[in-house]
């Protein structure tokens, strides 16, 4: 007999919800039989939730903008994802937007840490599908926008400006520093001191070779 996946999916655009259905419908999934529940809004869905006689939700799609439940003070889909996390733990829940600014998926990780953040216009049919396969395999999936937002935050964060990250990147390509004038309109000079910077931020001032900078930029999700 095959489990049960309880998909609970909260859009306000009808077509959108039956195109994820349907989507993810067309593939089998072996062991598991797909169970989806639609909302609209987020009336809708706080009382899906709510219901005590439903069985959980294993995975949650939201939509971020969503027509208000004002009477629950529930606003949106971020405020749906911190009812799930209260009400429902284990759910696997997945956010979809139309935004990848920083700030915004900063708080989202932050405050409700999704197993899968998407920037609508990042998703056709073949991604939407892909990442739900990388997500049920019990990985994380941030879409291509979503992970450049968060890239550029930290390089706000250590205060990097475009010459660090085209040095950073020559580096991992494992060009040497004395060549890498030749990619980056700096002196050689000023490329070793720009290094010698960055050790110290991302090295917290241990000393370290060149293989140990590009560790650490990997580590913290810069390249």
């Amino acid at each position: 007999m095959r489990e049960e996946l309880n998909i609970l999916i909260v859009d306000d655009h009808p077509m959108t919800v039956n195109g994820y259905i349907n989507v993810l419908s067309d593939e089998e999934f072996e062991g598991y039989e797909l169970k989806f529940t639609k909302a609209l809004d987020c009336e809708q869905a706080y009382k899906l939730i709510m219901d005590d006689n439903r069985a959980p939700f294993n995975i949650a799609y939201l939509d971020l903008s969503l027509p208000a439940y004002a009477e629950k003070n529930i606003f949106s889909g971020f405020d749906l994802g911190l009812l799930i996390r209260k009400i429902m733990p284990d759910c696997i829940v997945i956010i979809l937007t139309m935004h990848s600014e920083s700030s915004l998926v900063d708080r989202l990780i932050k405050e409700i840490n999704p197993q899968g953040i998407m920037c609508k216009s990042d998703i056709d049919i073949d991604e939407f599908l892909n990442a739900f396969k990388i997500i049920f395999s019990g990985d994380t999936y941030l879409s291509s926008k979503i992970v450049k937002s968060l890239k550029e935050k930290v390089f706000d964060n250590y205060k990097l400006d475009n010459y660090d990250k085209q040095i950073l990147m020559r580096l991992s390509e494992g060009i040497q520093t004395i060549n890498i004038p030749n990619y980056v309109p700096l002196s050689l000079s000023a490329i070793e001191k720009r290094k010698e910077q960055m050790k110290n931020m991302l090295l917290q001032g241990k000393a370290g070779d060149d293989s140990e900078l590009v560790e650490a930029i990997k580590k913290i999700g810069i390249l």
